[in-house]
């Protein structure tokens, strides 16, 4: 039946309301499902409003439902990398916004668009029977609850509209996007990696102490804890073990006493996985207003439940420059490499404006190149957001050269693996037919992107105005 999902004629007013539910998802904002006891029973709050942990599992199975939608019989295979918990919070964020532009939503828009989906149909026509079938079998979901989510989807596609429907393109963003997508380039360069230069720097330790001193704030260690745990996969045996910690505060004793392990993470900083955890911005935040011996909520992530107990936090310090000497090493020397890089690709760039200006047909940039100790080569054609071999991505190269002509020399070029100056060897010819004959269907494509990475960014700052916990 999931099969049927992938049918590739859905109604064009669907992908209006999945533009918002299922781009945003990728953006994979995490946020765990809190459990709390049936005296505390909520999953967090938006805009300091409670959500219960009723209204989270509703969002939570909405927007498992809106992935079979859109994955069908390939569902199974994706649904490990798809965050819907934090998903679900981000529906939640959503809604609230809609509910506050006063957005409504009709029975009939519903109805509508649940006929409109291909797999509710039969002969083409919206079939009753198989309906009921497909939300047994593969939604697993009551009518009247797939047809909320469906009021849902519509209202959060109704955001989306109001939110982009007055974005717009310039003839001049069209053409450039066109170029950025059709044309290729080609250059040579002459390049300073400050890597090439680290070897012959040898600092004493008073130039690294120096160094130290005026610049320690960058060796700042973040906030670190160390955590011990209990983690199962059985809602029933967490629970459990948080009844028995409400008496008691050994965790290891309760951890046997239902057949778990309790484990132990080490210190770990703010800004780092967490040791048999992973990435988990919501276990940080937890942890982060704990006190030190105190123990969290159970809280669900992943398909397993975890209790939490804080067993040591540093707070952020900057460590003894004898303790970190190899990296204030290493710090001072990538530092000093990048500015003889610097200096020699300026001191280049003269050489070769001068010897231009003389000569353009005769310029070397081989030569020129082995003169300052600098790297020299050329690439083959690229396009703008493909990778070039030995140098990275292709971006600031293409945008620098798109408009050099033939044998022009670029400023200097700064870009991660070094400085580069480029000088224009060959570009496909632009074709100004097939733009016109291309221009209006790039232009639909171009500005629905433009709108859903705008619809992004807005759902990005309305997670950082709605302080979710």
């Amino acid at each position: 039946m999931l099969k049927q999902l992938r049918h590739k004629k859905t109604a064009k007013k669907i992908w209006i309301a999945l533009a918002v539910i299922i781009v945003p998802a990728f953006v994979f904002w995490g946020f765990g499902s809190a459990l709390r006891s049936s005296k505390d029973s909520y999953a967090g709050k938006i805009n300091g409003k409670v959500i219960s942990t009723l209204r989270f599992q509703e969002a939570l199975e909405a927007t498992k439902n809106q992935a079979i939608i859109q994955f069908g019989d390939k569902f199974t295979e994706v649904q490990k990398y798809l965050d819907f918990n934090g998903q679900a919070w981000e529906r939640l964020i959503m809604l609230d916004e809609a509910k506050r532009r006063g957005i409504s939503v009709s029975d009939k828009e519903v109805e509508d668009l649940i006929a409109s989906y291909p797999f509710f149909q039969k002969n083409g026509k919206f079939d009753s029977a198989v309906y009921q079938e497909m939300l047994q079998y593969v939604f697993r979901t009551p009518a009247r609850t797939f047809e909320e989510q469906t009021s849902e989807n519509i209202s959060l596609g109704k955001l989306f509209t109001q939110v982009t429907d007055s974005m717009t393109l310039s003839d001049a963003d069209i053409r450039q996007e066109y170029r950025k997508a059709i044309e290729e380039i080609s250059v040579s360069f002459v390049a300073a990696i400050p890597s090439d230069f680290a070897k012959g720097i040898a600092p004493q330790d008073n130039d690294l102490r120096e160094y130290f001193q005026k610049n320690n704030i960058q060796f700042k260690q973040p906030l670190s804890f160390n955590i011990e745990y209990i983690t199962t996969d059985s809602e029933k045996k967490i629970m459990e073990a948080a009844k028995l910690l409400s008496k008691n505060t050994d965790l290891n004793k309760t951890a046997k006493d239902l057949g778990l392990t309790t484990k132990a993470t080490g210190i770990f900083a703010q800004n780092e996985p967490i040791p048999g955890i992973g990435w988990s911005p919501e276990i940080l935040n937890l942890i982060s207003d704990l006190r030190v011996a105190g123990f969290s909520s159970p809280i669900h992530l992943d398909n397993n439940y975890y209790i939490l107990k804080l067993k040591e936090r540093k707070e952020a310090y900057i460590p003894e420059f004898d303790k970190i000497k190899n990296k204030v090493r290493e710090a001072y020397i990538k530092e000093e490499s990048e500015k003889i890089a610097k200096s020699k690709i300026e001191e280049a760039l003269k050489k070769i404006k001068t010897d231009y200006a003389q000569n353009p047909k005769g310029l070397d940039f081989v030569k020129i190149a082995k003169g300052y100790q600098l790297k020299s080569g050329a690439t083959q054609l690229f396009k703008f957001g493909s990778y070039i071999e030995g140098i990275g991505s292709s971006d600031a190269l293409w945008l620098a050269a798109q408009d050099l002509k033939t044998d022009e020399i670029s400023e200097i070029i700064s870009i991660p693996s070094g400085l580069y100056i480029l000088k224009l060897k060959n570009r496909t010819a632009f074709d100004e037919k097939k733009f016109q004959s291309d221009k209006e269907n790039f232009t639909q494509k171009l500005l629905q992107q433009k709108k859903q990475d705008y619809f992004v960014k807005y759902t990005e700052e309305l997670k950082k105005k709605a302080q979710p916990k």
